[in-house]
């Protein structure tokens, strides 16, 4: 198979960058080309909420320059992405259909999540250094611009993830309209790292042992530099003394001492101070730096999705853990979500002819079963309602927003009547089909285990004249679990054109009418 030449564009908040990359079977994934300016969009969104015209312009001329080292390079495909200085601009729409004008180059907008996953990925292509470290207690650390993420892990399970308003830059930005001397500047970055780290560490690691933090993101790539540079890994000690040398000198001095670009001196300061309070609260014992990137995440992906290489390590189980994870938190019925999921995995399988979804939304239904009553921690009188604010509200590593708003409306009409005209406007046409017949799925299979006592264990899922058989060989009374079952049967037949029957193995019918 012919080597594949893939370009990586990442309009970040603080800089754009485009990688060339060249993917073959042989030598897996390598880098041949890249180059990057600053251009600081973070400047403007965390200032003002837009992004300015000037900086528009600019930033449109560099994409063309972009695009020309792309065609030089006879690219066979790319991606574009934005992160949060456009993510959260108000003028974000007008920003991008400029660029796409201007330019012809299509930017997508990452969710936080997204991009972390991304970022995620980046570092699990590095499998050897990856899967030894996440055996023990490890946080991956990424301190970008605009935010931090943080994400645990414990025995190769990633156990959760948070984001914490602590991005060099926004925070860089805070101090920036303050007056002051620099010392007294560093005490208010400290007082501010202090109070959300300290909060992130009550919620979070209780008594969650982290020996390695894996230091990802633009901070973490020029604090190498200076916390011995000839190393990857470095001791919680060897950083400590790296960040004593650093806490007295101004940027100039930082800049001249350890060959840092001047442009990136801003950030490096607030970075360690990130950095250190986490080695602080967690006692992690080892640092470690990969060197990864956001366009190591976006080729990683595509390499990926285009069956070019292949990862041992099996992301769509991060997903269920991240979401088992917040079930727990809301103190959901263990047993009673586990037989749902294998249940509803089950119909979703034996109607794939009928609903024509993908393994993702399988994945997206999946999600559905392990939260679907998180909202009764909040009210048993409106579970629906408390549940879709509880994951509109909570990331899940590797969901999109707008996987997001699927998962929420499906819970949500799980104890509500479906309603197909629901004033949304983020919702799209192709969004509420796909809400509705997931909906369908997770009501029947709900109604299965009404009682929340387990009787349908074995089911086994038929089509046939235009009715889908559940059968099962429970030998208990299901009289409770029919009634509801009928219920639900009139939206699935709406929804599939198919009418499901109950159907006990010894020969005994009970059917949904």
């Amino acid at each position: 198979m012919a080597a594949t030449l893939f370009a990586a564009i990442d309009v970040g908040s603080y800089e754009l960058e485009l990688t060339i990359y060249e993917i073959s079977p042989k030598k897996g994934i390598v880098q041949l080309d890249r180059m990057r300016k600053v251009i600081g969009l973070g400047r403007d969104t965390y200032d003002r909420g837009i992004i300015s015209y000037d900086r528009v312009d600019e930033m449109c001329k560099l994409l063309l320059r972009f695009k020309g080292v792309m065609t030089e390079y006879q690219v066979d495909g790319y991606k574009a992405y934005g992160t949060s200085a456009i993510r959260e601009a108000e003028n974000r729409d007008v920003v991008l259909d400029q660029i796409k004008v201007r330019t012809g180059i299509v930017v997508d907008i990452l969710s936080n999540s997204e991009q972390r996953f991304l970022c995620y990925k980046a570092i699990a292509a590095k499998e050897n250094e990856f899967n030894n470290m996440i055996q023990k207690g490890t946080a991956i650390a990424e301190v970008g611009s605009g935010s931090m993420q943080i994400s645990l892990f414990d025995k190769d399970a990633l156990v959760t993830t948070q984001n914490l308003k602590l991005g060099a830059l926004r925070i860089h930005q805070i101090l920036a309209g303050m007056g002051g001397t620099e010392k007294e500047k560093k005490q208010l970055i400290q007082e501010l790292i202090d109070n959300d780290i300290q909060t992130f560490k009550k919620l979070f690691l209780k008594d969650r042992e982290v020996k390695n933090i894996i230091a990802t993101g633009v901070c973490a790539l020029y604090l190498g530099r200076g916390a011995h540079a000839d190393k990857q890994k470095i001791t919680a000690e060897e950083f400590q003394e790296f960040y004593e040398s650093l806490r007295d000198l101004n940027e100039d001095q930082v800049s001249q001492k350890y060959d840092i670009p001047s442009e990136f001196v801003s950030l490096i300061v607030p970075g360690a101070m990130v950095y250190r309070k986490l080695i602080e609260v967690t006692g992690a014992e080892m640092i470690w730096l990969p060197g990864v990137r956001l366009g190591d995440g976006i080729v990683a992906e595509y390499a990926e999705q285009k069956k070019l290489i292949r990862f041992t390590h099996d992301f769509s189980q991060d997903i269920l853990v991240a979401a088992r994870n917040i079930a727990k938190r809301y103190m959901s019925n263990k047993n009673h979500s586990a037989i749902l999921e294998k249940n509803v995995l089950a119909i979703f399988d034996g109607v794939k002819k009928y609903h024509g979804l993908g393994k993702r939304e399988r994945l997206l239904l999946q999600i559905c079963a392990i939260l679907h009553d998180c909202g009764k921690y909040i009210s048993i009188r409106t579970p629906g309602e408390c549940a879709y604010n509880i994951i509109m509200s909570t990331e899940i590593i590797g969901i999109s927003h707008r996987e997001r708003e699927i998962i929420a409306n499906v819970v949500k009409y799980n104890t509500m009547e479906f309603d197909y005209t629901a004033a949304s406007y983020t919702l799209t046409k192709e969004m509420r089909i796909i809400i509705a017949k997931l909906t369908a799925i997770l009501k029947v299979a709900n109604a299965m285990d009404r009682s929340h006592k387990q009787k349908f264990k074995n089911v086994r899922v038929s089509v046939k004249d235009q009715q889908m058989f559940l059968t099962t060989d429970s030998d208990e009374n299901i009289m409770l679990e029919e009634s509801q079952f009928r219920q639900k049967a009139d939206f699935f037949e709406e929804v599939y054109g198919i009418r499901p029957v109950l159907k006990k193995k010894k020969g005994i019918e009970s059917h949904a009418r």
